[in-house]
């Protein structure tokens, strides 16, 4: 039976942390989807497309990526995908706290698909989408924050 975790977010925009994350869990499991969550009624600052493109242009040369777009609930997404796993970053404490609330309502949902939890890696704890939306709004330089195939122009 294939390893098989979902990667849920907004991912908007998708940042260098995202991609530490994923790439650091391709070892764990054999696939990983990068789930972005949508919902139509929130406006995202980028396009769904667009994230879309921004992502599958990260991962192209990685075969045990897929990238795709749900709404609903992440457990019942989850079991449509087959995915066993729920693969999250923690930056912080406050981040854990956050995620062991969600865990605990997947897991009272779906016994069967379990939170897998990595640390950031320190250069990328500050990093986070809304900051690097704040700076792009304000028309900073945000590109050190997202990865050579996201482009904010």
């Amino acid at each position: 039976m294939q390893k098989i975790a979902l990667f849920p977010g907004s991912f908007d925009p998708f940042t260098v942390g995202h991609e530490s994350l994923v790439l650091r869990g391709l070892p764990l499991f054999d696939k990983i989807i990068i789930a972005i969550g949508y919902n139509s009624q929130k406006k995202g600052f980028f396009p769904l497309e667009k994230r879309i493109e921004w992502i599958e242009t990260i991962f192209q040369d990685e075969p045990g990526v897929e990238v795709t777009w749900f709404s609903g609930l992440t457990v019942d997404f989850c079991r449509k995908k087959n995915a066993s796993y729920i693969l999250r970053g923690l930056r912080t404490s406050a981040d854990f706290e956050f995620e062991r609330a969600i865990s605990q309502v997947n897991n009272a949902m779906a016994g069967d698909i379990e939170s897998v939890f990595l640390l950031t890696r320190p250069e990328h704890t500050f990093i986070n989408s809304s900051i690097v939306r704040d700076i792009i709004r304000n028309g900073g330089d945000a590109s050190r924050f997202v990865p050579p195939g996201v482009r904010l122009d």
